[in-house]
């Protein structure tokens, strides 16, 4: 009888030295057993498997699901990607579409949305998973995949990462602080990046003000991620200074993922000048107007809010302009709409 999934898992000891000792193993294994999915987790941990799993859907018109938590380790050794033979989609966090009624706004500032921070009940768990979190990464993606020769500097620069979490990256700062030159710390972004633990924001591209700063921003891919690697998972959440970072962080990283999941190709970017002019978040949307956004977590919205919105607006009023907020509903200020954040997201075409 057909049988309907075989499921690979890398990260078991056994079958990760089996296949890695013999990976022809895994043509005789789909072949006996002639499953119609093949699920491999962390594929990338054997990235040989790569040229079984081509030669499968080639002869056998067998399907894979293939998972994994980092493209970099791919790359390098010319690894077989499957280029026109396979769909790539980023899995993150949950959204607060997913989560529905579960969804907690202040609890998804303090503790994150990932799935197994949620079936925990009381605070210590929460604050153990997390430090436990942070330090699983380091032992599997960075030590046992030996991604990072010298783990000394990446140390110093995660909690760093933690630190300046969505703000414009400083190479050459943040290089002097951990005494290694700004190339290696451009390296340990990319990192980042290529692990999916983080995205860059860049700098918008198109001249709005004199003077604008070109460097990108860099977030980490989770809230409760961020606050564990700056050691204050295990405090709650205390000015409407840190509740402001959390709100930026948690809804510019939702945009990324339902840009995603809708398949919006929308292009995201911030503003920032040398004069002290800023824009959150600068949205490029196919067939649609541009907008600017300014995230305040505020539940209500006053001039000096949108102080630097109504600036532009000034220049550029074919232009839209919103800020997504905490307040109740909806209304617009010169020009400028203020909207509940979910109703925000709507609006801007992120959610159906």
């Amino acid at each position: 009888m057909k049988k309907d999934t075989l499921w690979i898992n890398l990260l078991e000891s056994k079958r990760f030295t089996e296949l890695s000792l013999y990976p022809e193993k895994l043509s005789e294994i789909i072949t006996a057993q002639d499953p119609e999915w093949v699920v491999i987790d962390e594929v990338q941990r054997i990235p040989i498997l790569l040229d079984t799993v081509h030669n499968h859907i080639e002869k056998s018109g067998t399907k894979f699901a293939l998972t994994g938590s980092s493209a970099r380790k791919l790359r390098p050794g010319g690894a077989n990607l499957l280029a026109g033979r396979a769909f790539v989609y980023n899995l993150y966090p949950f959204t607060y579409i997913e989560l529905a009624e579960k969804f907690d706004l202040l609890n998804a500032l303090r503790w994150g949305t990932l799935p197994r921070i949620l079936s925990l009940a009381k605070e210590e768990e929460r604050v153990l998973f997390l430090e436990a979190y942070v330090d699983t990464y380091f032992r599997e993606e960075i030590v046992a995949e030996q991604i990072v020769r010298n783990l000394v500097p990446f140390r110093k620069f995660i909690e760093i990462a933690g630190q300046t979490n969505g703000t414009i990256v400083n190479y050459a700062n943040i290089a002097s602080d951990i005494g290694i030159d700004p190339k290696t710390v451009k390296s340990y972004f990319d990192i980042l990046k290529d692990t999916l633990l983080g995205f860059y924001l860049p700098a918008y591209d198109r001249s709005l003000r004199r003077q604008q700063i070109k460097a990108p921003r860099f977030y980490l891919f989770d809230t409760g991620v961020t606050r564990a690697l700056t050691n204050v998972a295990h405090i709650p959440l205390g000015s409407s200074n840190e509740i402001g970072r959390c709100f930026e962080h948690f809804i510019i990283s939702q945009m990324v993922a339902l840009n995603h999941y809708f398949g919006r190709r929308y292009k995201f970017s911030y503003l920032a000048t040398k004069g002290g002019a800023e824009v959150d978040v600068i949205i490029d949307r196919p067939q649609k107007p541009t907008v600017l956004v300014e995230i305040k977590s505020a539940e209500h919205i006053d001039e000096r809010h949108l102080q630097h919105l109504l600036g532009i607006k000034r220049d550029y009023p074919k232009l839209e302009y919103c800020c997504l907020c905490r307040e109740a509903e909806v209304r617009e200020v010169d020009g400028i709409k203020i909207m509940p954040w979910v109703e925000g997201m709507k609006y801007l075409g992120l959610t159906e």
